[in-house]
Formats: structure tokens, C-alpha cells, sequence
């Protein structure tokens, strides 16, 4: 390597291994080989974040790069996750001979690896910890969120950082820059100014500069990887195909008209407000459909709603079913939730605010939209609970809506398509890079080939 080629090459942008190296030897031998290098990868890093869709072994990774560290430098690892993941990761944890201790304050932690809901994070005192974890960490994505900063400040001198989430939602550029402010490798402003321009008047929207993708992507790359299957890293997809989904659409006709309604037509809110009324005088109709399907079917459901009085009816009216609400106790939803999976619950009632993140249910194959969000996001993660590798079955998904909340449905099947393309354009920009550097392969950085020699004025001599 010449030194203008050394000069460029010191000259990229990409975050500064932090981490360690390890022999392939020390990993868990159930690990398959794209979740191996991704481990050794994520630990030579120090600081990254795992994007990999729904049932590629999250959890198994996570915890093997908790074990991992610790025996690096005896000292203890938390892992944060959503409500009742931690049970499940305990249970994970069994199966490959790693001890997982469940905890609810600082006086609960071991010498090793911790697990405890995020909504408990006020109780430990984080500068302890060697490493943090944070399980299903799309809670980064609000710039908002009351997890947000309050991650960020209490972990900012945490030396080994993971976070481990499904593929971050593509028409959010937010997500990955609060992601890489998490880790301490540039803050989101930082992110907005060096690639981004805002054109358009709207503070909240921006683009990428058309000069610097490549370089976005490749800064991306550097600390992040993004595997919707194996094959996007070049590995085989064996035991990695998911299962055929089937969607239902049930389009309930309400006697009731909207009192802004003209006609004879049927009536499509628009506005939000319209919106939660076409839901409020579609509540029996759709309800009493949920009921008569499920009633007359075997199997397990779970059944997804959006507004307590939606769950209520249901309760009332779905045989051998369970209502899990907010405003229940961690116990109820914890046991709820076991309930449900060990199979002496044949249905499940809540919101994909509650369970709608991290749970592997794979064991159901059907799935009930009695009430949908504008949220694209809940509505993918909600059905990929149980649409996920690792499924045996043909998933069936069945959405029941009246007649006035067809915009809401249009909207989900819009940003649905949007969101592909820009996960396939994602993929597009980061699989060749992610893949060379995952598998060990040396990266081509410059591009530029000097084919003649340049050679100095007198006067510059």
C-alpha cells in the first residue's frame, strides 16, 4: 500500500474496534456458523448492534456475548429487556448451559449475567456493570422515548455495549442514529449534519446527501449488521425459510353512519378523532366476529386489540381465553404469558404494546387483528411473534375492520410496501460490505487506481 493510498485509507470514516478477539473454539458449539462469526464479531467491536429479523437466535447470541465478557473480565453483565423476555431468556439460557439470574434491584445481581425489565433500570446502580445488553433496543427509536437520554447518560462509560433488535424500521434514519449514540460512536446531530440534508421545511424529515451514501452505508457497516437470512452475509439459509402466511380480511358493514357522513355510501374516516370513532361504533359487530372465528376453530390464538373495551369484549365473549391489560400486574401478565405458551391457554388477549416485542410464540399459528393502529411497526413486530423462524405451520393472519376504518387499513398495506423497498435497499447497500467484514474478509476501501506517475513542477521542487 502506497502513502496516498494509506493517506485515504486513514481518512474513512468507520468507528474504532474497542473489543476483543477470540478463538472460534470458546463459542458454544449450538451456535450455527453465521451466529458464530456475528458473536465474534460483535466482540471484537466492543460497541454494536445486532439488526437481525425475527427468530435468527437473537437471544442465543446475546447471551453467549454476555458469557463471553464476563470470562473476559470477571466482572458482571445486565441485560434489559421488555416485560416477561426475561423469563424466556432464562429459559433460553438453560439450553445452552448459560446461567441467566432474573433480578429486580441491585441487591438481586451475581458475578455474571443479570436480566431485568427495562421499566426496573432505576433501581441499579449501572456504573457496576462491565457490559449492557439491551434486548428488543427499537425503544431507542423515539427520539422522545423516557428511555432514550436516560439510557444513553447511564451507560456512556459502560465499556461493552450490545444491541440486539429486529431489522430497524427503514423509513426512520433516527433509529440508526440513536442507536450509534448509545454506543458513543456519534451523536444523532452529528449524524444529521455529516450525511443528511433538509430540504423540504419540515424539521423531522431528511434525506440522505447523494455524495455521501456509500459513505453512510460503509459508516454503518462499521458498527452494525443487518441480516433479514443468512444468505444476506453469504451464508446457507438451511432451517431459515420461513413458513407460508395468509392474510383475512374480514370487512364488517355497520348500520351506524358518522354524523358528518352524507349519503348513502359508506362513510371512511379520515381525520384521527373519526378514526377512534369508527372504532368505538364498530366494537360489537367486530368483537362478536373475532368470537363466532375463533370459537369455531382448534388451536391456539393470540388476538391483538388496541383499546381496553376492545380486550373487555372479547374476554367476555371468546371461549377459554385470557384479557392481559396495562394496567394488570407484572404477575397476571407474566403468568399470562406462560400460560399461553405451555399451551394450557388456548387464547391470548392484549395489546401489541405489552407483548408485541420479544416473545418467541412460535407454537401459534393463528393471529387476530381485532383493532389496528396507524403504528406499521406494531402491527409487523405483533405478527412476527409467531411468523418467525422456527415456525412449523402456515401462519394465518385475520384482520377484522368495519367498512369507515378502511383508511386505516389502507395506510398499514401502504407503509407495508414502502417499508420492504427501503429494507431491500438496505440490504442492497449493506449485505456486500457486512458480509466481508462478518466473514473475515479484508474490505477494498479506495477505489481511486493512479495509473500514471505524477511528477512536480520545477518550481515546486
Amino acid at each position: 500500500m502506497n502513502k496516498y493510498q494509506k493517506f485515504l485509507e486513514n481518512k474513512k470514516l468507520v468507528d474504532i474496534p474497542t473489543g476483543f478477539s477470540i478463538d472460534k473454539k470458546q463459542l458454544n458449539n449450538k451456535l450455527i456458523d453465521f451466529q458464530k462469526d456475528c458473536v465474534i464479531w460483535s466482540l471484537k467491536r466492543g460497541r454494536s448492534a445486532l439488526f437481525e429479523d425475527c427468530g435468527l437466535g437473537k437471544t442465543f447470541q446475546q447471551l453467549e456475548w454476555s458469557r463471553l465478557v464476563h470470562e473476559e473480565t470477571k466482572k458482571p453483565i445486565l441485560i434489559l429487556a421488555p416485560l416477561s423476555v426475561a423469563r424466556q431468556s432464562k429459559q433460553e439460557g438453560k439450553k445452552f448451559n448459560i446461567e441467566v439470574n432474573i433480578c429486580e434491584s441491585q441487591d438481586d445481581i451475581i458475578n455474571g449475567i443479570n436480566i431485568t425489565n427495562y421499566e426496573k433500570i432505576h433501581k441499579f446502580d449501572t456504573s457496576k456493570f462491565i457490559g449492557i445488553v439491551l434486548d428488543e433496543s427499537s425503544c431507542l427509536k423515539s427520539y422522545s422515548s423516557k428511555y432514550r437520554t436516560l439510557l444513553i447518560q447511564l451507560f456512556c462509560k459502560t465499556p461493552y455495549r450490545l444491541c440486539c433488535t429486529a431489522t430497524p424500521s427503514p423509513n426512520d434514519f433516527m433509529e440508526l442514529g440513536n442507536h450509534a449514540e448509545f454506543l458513543s460512536i456519534m451523536s444523532r446531530s452529528e449524524m444529521l449534519s455529516m450525511f443528511f440534508i433538509n430540504d423540504t421545511g419540515d424539521t423531522g424529515t431528511w434525506r440522505l446527501k447523494k455524495h455521501a451514501i456509500k459513505d453512510f452505508w460503509e459508516w454503518v457497516c462499521s458498527w452494525s449488521v443487518l441480516i433479514q437470512k443468512p444468505s444476506n452475509l453469504g451464508y446457507n439459509d438451511n432451517g431459515f425459510i420461513l413458513p407460508p402466511i395468509e392474510f383475512h380480511e374480514h370487512i364488517i358493514k355497520s348500520n351506524v353512519k358518522p354524523k358528518n357522513s352524507l349519503g348513502l355510501l359508506a362513510y371512511e374516516a379520515k381525520t384521527l378523532s373519526e378514526r377512534r370513532q369508527a372504532k368505538r361504533d364498530s366494537l360489537p359487530l367486530r368483537t362478536d366476529k373475532a368470537a363466532e372465528i375463533i370459537n369455531k376453530s382448534k388451536g391456539q390464538w393470540i388476538v391483538w386489540c388496541n383499546l381496553n373495551v376492545e380486550s373487555e369484549q372479547l374476554k367476555l365473549k371468546i371461549n377459554d381465553s385470557v384479557e392481559v391489560k396495562g394496567s394488570d400486574t407484572e404477575d397476571h401478565k407474566i403468568n399470562s404469558a406462560e400460560n399461553f405458551v405451555n399451551g394450557s391457554q388456548k387464547v391470548l388477549i392484549s395489546k401489541s404494546t405489552i407483548f408485541g416485542f420479544g416473545m418467541n410464540w412460535q407454537h401459534c399459528h393463528n393471529v387476530m387483528f381485532v383493532g389496528l393502529s396507524d403504528s406499521y411497526e406494531e402491527y409487523y413486530q405483533a405478527i412476527r411473534r409467531c411468523w418467525r423462524f422456527g415456525q412449523e405451520n402456515k401462519v394465518d393472519v385475520h384482520i377484522i375492520s368495519s367498512e369507515s376504518e378502511g383508511a386505516i387499513v389502507k395506510n398499514i398495506k401502504k407503509k407495508e410496501e414502502y417499508a420492504q423497498q427501503m429494507i431491500e435497499g438496505m440490504l442492497s447497500a449493506m449485505s456486500p460490505i457486512s458480509s466481508k467484514l462478518i466473514r473475515g474478509a479484508e474490505q477494498t476501501i479506495t477505489e481511486y487506481n493512479p495509473e500514471i506517475e505524477m511528477e512536480l513542477p520545477e518550481w515546486l521542487k
